[in-house]
């Protein structure tokens, strides 16, 4: 199957009906490494992407041509990762190293890096701040994080549409924004909480993005089914992820910045 976008035509990291979940996150992440390489006058970035598990964002970044460290806790999942570069013939732009963002410069250069990805890992870290703070340290000046995180909003969205109206009420009071005994994610933010953490470590805020704004509101069968639906959800997307009235449903926020002098 392509690995072509619907929106742009261009890579994404994952298969058509997954790129709902990584298509805008995708076309700003490309941007942002072009408009660095540009400014740092060269093809070939340093790239780290903590949390990058078997290389969802790494492979398809390693593609572009660039150099990807992934930091994992999981020896699985960099396995896994060994073996979709080695597929996909990037083997040797992507290097896995097993640890976390808490202990990161125990694995890697501090401040050695043109760009950091950091998705999906600030829902379950003990203390979010201080590893924002190891993310922007691992750039080097004017060097591109990318931040991914679960939005609080989109929980008590599908919650409520789901009928669990107690716990989308929940969600929505609890400081962590869990909606019970049984959430499995750990802690959400809102989009205010998530660029004040970017802020405050260093970070000049480039830009905010909604993230699955619609995607997980819509039934699958819909998309899977309707000529056409995959195509339209996907522009439909990229057109609202940048509207800060959506930014308080989505099930994901994006934040891109870059690191302070």
């Amino acid at each position: 199957m392509s690995d072509r976008s619907p929106v742009t035509g261009g890579e994404t990291p994952s298969r058509p009906r997954g790129s709902l979940r990584t298509a805008v996150v995708w076309e700003v992440l490309k941007d942002a490494l072009e408009r660095r390489a540009k400014v740092a006058g060269t093809d070939v970035l340093d790239v780290l992407d903590t949390g990058g598990g078997t290389g969802s964002f790494a492979v398809p970044v390693a593609r572009l041509g660039h150099r990807v460290t992934v930091v994992d806790p999981s020896p699985n999942a960099l396995f896994a990762l060994e073996r979709r570069a080695a597929e996909a013939g990037v083997a040797e732009r992507v290097r896995g190293v097993q640890g976390d963002i808490h202990g990161l410069f125990d694995v890697v250069e501090r401040g050695g890096f043109d760009a950091v990805l950091c998705h999906g890992v600030l829902e379950y870290v003990d203390d979010p701040a201080q590893d924002v703070r190891n993310a922007v340290d691992a750039l080097r000046p004017d060097g591109a994080l990318s931040l991914l995180a679960a939005g609080l909003g989109g929980a008590v969205l599908a919650r409520a549409l789901a009928g669990h109206f107690n716990e989308a009420r929940q969600a929505l009071t609890d400081p962590e924004g869990r909606w019970g005994e049984g959430d499995p994610v750990p802690r959400r933010f809102t989009a205010g909480q998530l660029t004040d953490l970017a802020a405050g470590a260093g970070l000049r805020i480039g830009a905010v993005h909604g993230v699955r704004v619609f995607a997980d509101l819509v039934p699958g069968s819909l998309v899977d089914t309707e000529p056409g639906a995959l195509e339209a959800l996907l522009k439909l997307e990229a057109a609202a992820a940048e509207l800060p009235a959506f930014h308080a449903v989505a099930t994901q926020l994006h934040v891109l910045g870059e690191k302070r002098d």
